[in-house]
C-alpha cells in the first residue's frame, strides 16, 4: 500500500480525516442557513431555491474536468486548493442576498466543494486497500460530522445568544476552513498516488451498474437535500436555530454511527448495505409525502440523513470492481454523471413543488425502488470479473466471518 513509510499523525488517513474537517465547516454552515437566508433576507419562493440549487450542482456536473487538472495538478494539492475556494464562497455567500449574488457566491463555494469531494474520494480509494476502504471512509465520514457538530453549535449559540447576524456567521464558517487548508498544506508532507492513474476521459462497459446507479443516487439525493429542508422550514416554519438543532442531531448520530456503517459494510458486504439503504429510503419518502406533523418530519429528517450516509457501500463496490488505474479518473466521470440528474432535478422539481409538494416525494421513493432493483445485481462478492449478479446465475458469496 502507498506511504507505508509514513508513521504519526502524518499519515495519509489523519490527512485524510483533517480535510474532511475542515470541508464539513464550510458545508455546515452554508447549508443550515441557506433555506432561512434566501427566504428572510433574498425572498426567495420554491422555484428561486430549485433554481439556486441546480445551479450548485453544476460544478459537480463538471467534475469530469478533473482528470484535465491531474495532468498540470497533483490530486492533494486539488484537494487543498478546493479547499480554498470552498471557504471562499462561504464567506462571500453572506455579503450578496439578492438572487445574482447567491447565484455567484452558490458557484464559487460548489466549485470547491465538488472538486474536494472528488480528490478526497479518489485518494482515499488510492491510500487504502479493498478491506479497509469502508473503515477509512467511514471515519472521513465521522470526522466531517464532528466539525459540522462543531459548526452547529458555535452557529446556534451565535443567533439564540448572541444575535450574530448572517453575514458573520458565514465568515467564520468559511474563514476557518481556509485557515485549515492552509495549515493542511504546511503541516503534512506530499503523499505518493498511483503514478499509472489514467488522466483521459473513458467509460467502462463493466462499470455500467455503478454508474446507473450513482446517476440516480444523484437525482434522488438532490430532492433530499433540496426538498426535505425547505419543507422544514416553508410547511413547518423551522427557524434557523431549530433547523441547526435537527442538524446536530444528524451529525451527532454520524459521529457514532459512520465507522460502524463502515464496518457493516466490510463485514456483510456492498448488497446488503445497499438493499437497507433503499428499502428505508422508500418508506422515508413516502411518509414525507404524507406528514402533517413537525415532529415526525423532524424523525423522518434524522432517518433519512442516516440511510445517506450507507451511501459509501457504492463508492467500495466501484474500489473492488476498478481497474486501480482508473480510480482517479473515474471518481471525476462518476460526480459528473451523478449530477446529470442534479443539475436538472431541483429547477423541475421546484415547479412541481409548486403546486403538489407531496409529488416530489412520491417521484424520489419511485427511484428508490429502481435502486433497489438495481442493487440486487451486485455481487455478494465483488471483484474485478464479478462485477454483475445476474438473476439465475450463481453468486459469489463471501467467506464466513470467523
Amino acid at each position: 500500500m502507498l506511504n507505508e513509510h509514513l508513521s504519526g499523525w502524518r499519515r495519509p488517513e489523519i490527512l485524510l480525516m483533517v480535510m474532511a474537517a475542515a470541508w464539513g465547516l464550510s458545508t455546515a454552515t452554508w447549508m443550515a442557513l441557506i433555506n432561512n437566508f434566501a427566504v428572510e433576507r433574498a425572498a426567495f419562493d420554491g422555484a428561486d431555491m430549485g433554481i439556486l440549487q441546480s445551479a450548485r450542482e453544476i460544478p459537480g456536473f463538471l467534475a469530469f474536468t478533473f482528470v484535465a487538472l491531474l495532468v498540470v495538478m497533483r490530486e492533494q494539492t486539488i484537494a487543498v486548493v478546493s479547499l480554498l475556494l470552498l471557504g471562499g464562497g462561504v464567506v462571500a455567500t453572506g455579503l450578496f442576498p439578492n438572487f445574482f449574488g447567491l447565484m455567484v457566491t452558490t458557484m464559487i463555494m460548489s466549485v470547491g466543494f465538488h472538486y474536494h469531494e472528488t480528490a478526497s474520494q479518489s485518494l482515499a480509494l488510492q491510500w487504502s486497500n479493498r478491506d479497509s476502504a469502508p473503515e477509512l471512509l467511514g471515519r472521513m465520514l465521522a470526522a466531517t460530522s464532528f466539525a459540522s457538530i462543531l459548526a452547529f453549535v458555535l452557529m446556534w449559540a451565535g443567533l439564540r445568544w448572541l444575535d450574530l447576524d448572517f453575514t458573520i456567521i458565514y465568515a467564520i464558517g468559511g474563514g476557518a476552513t481556509i485557515v485549515a487548508a492552509l495549515i493542511v498544506q504546511r503541516a503534512f508532507p506530499r503523499m505518493a498516488v498511483d503514478s499509472n492513474q489514467r488522466r483521459e476521459l473513458f467509460l467502462r462497459r463493466r462499470y455500467w451498474l455503478f454508474y446507473l446507479l450513482t446517476f440516480i443516487n444523484g437525482a434522488r439525493r438532490q430532492i433530499f437535500v433540496v426538498f426535505a429542508v425547505f419543507l422544514m422550514v416553508e410547511k413547518f416554519g423551522l427557524s434557523a436555530e431549530n433547523l441547526i438543532v435537527l442538524l446536530l442531531i444528524n451529525h451527532l448520530i454520524n459521529t457514532f454511527l459512520a465507522p460502524k456503517i463502515g464496518r457493516f459494510i466490510t463485514r456483510f458486504g456492498e448488497r446488503r448495505a445497499l438493499t437497507l439503504e433503499y428499502i428505508g429510503l422508500i418508506g422515508v419518502f413516502v411518509s414525507y409525502a404524507l406528514v402533517e406533523n413537525v415532529w415526525f418530519a423532524s424523525g423522518l429528517y434524522i432517518l433519512d440523513h442516516l440511510f445517506f450516509a450507507m451511501a459509501i457501500a457504492l463508492r467500495t463496490y466501484f474500489g473492488k470492481i476498478a481497474d486501480p488505474r482508473d480510480i482517479a479518473a473515474t471518481s471525476g466521470i462518476s460526480f459528473s454523471i451523478n449530477h446529470i440528474a442534479a443539475v436538472v432535478v431541483p429547477a423541475a422539481f421546484g415547479f412541481i413543488w409548486l403546486f403538489n409538494p407531496s409529488a416530489v416525494f412520491y417521484a424520489a421513493a419511485g427511484l428508490a425502488l429502481v435502486s433497489l432493483a438495481l442493487s440486487r445485481l451486485i455481487p455478494h462478492n465483488p471483484d474485478q470479473g464479478n462485477e454483475i449478479a445476474w438473476p439465475g446465475r450463481a453468486v459469489a458469496r463471501p467467506a464466513p466471518a470467523e
